[in-house]
């Protein structure tokens, strides 16, 4: 067990279909298994890795207030990808398949060493980011 990980995330959604196919797509081109293990309606995708497990669930929002990431809560989520073309080819992905708003396309940035990300929205405007990050890399063998 990983302890300190995030065991799980849900997020609330306006509507629960479009999300969905959303997330399908996202979430299985990341590698993410679509489950049944919620109760319920809830959709839900579930990563398992050295000894962690993540999972993602949608939830019906019971409120229309748009999402805005400056207010209180979730400003974005951010998932890790094993190189700047992994970057490159999930943008690409998104375009082909029109599937949420890219927000900034594939660039470095200054946060770190090497940082190079995508950003863009789900259907309720939920920023997500891919990012490829050198220092995670695993040290090369002498």
């Amino acid at each position: 067990m990983q302890n300190g990980f995030i065991n799980h995330l849900d997020l609330s959604v306006a509507d629960l279909a479009i999300s969905s196919v959303f997330y399908d797509k996202v979430l299985g081109r990341l590698g993410y298994t679509r489950t049944s293990e919620y109760e319920g309606e809830v959709p839900c995708w579930v990563r398992a890795r050295a000894g962690a497990t993540l999972s993602i669930g949608l939830h019906q929002a019971r409120l229309a207030t748009p999402h805005n990431r400056y207010s209180v809560g979730l400003h974005h989520l951010a998932f890790h990808l094993g190189s700047r073309a992994q970057v490159d080819r999930f943008h690409e992905f998104l375009l082909a398949e029109r599937i949420g708003t890219v927000l900034d396309a594939p660039a470095e940035y200054d946060y770190t060493p090497g940082y190079y990300a995508l950003f863009f929205a789900d259907p309720d405007g939920i920023k997500l980011e891919l990012v490829y990050e050198p220092r995670f890399d695993p040290p090369a063998s002498a």
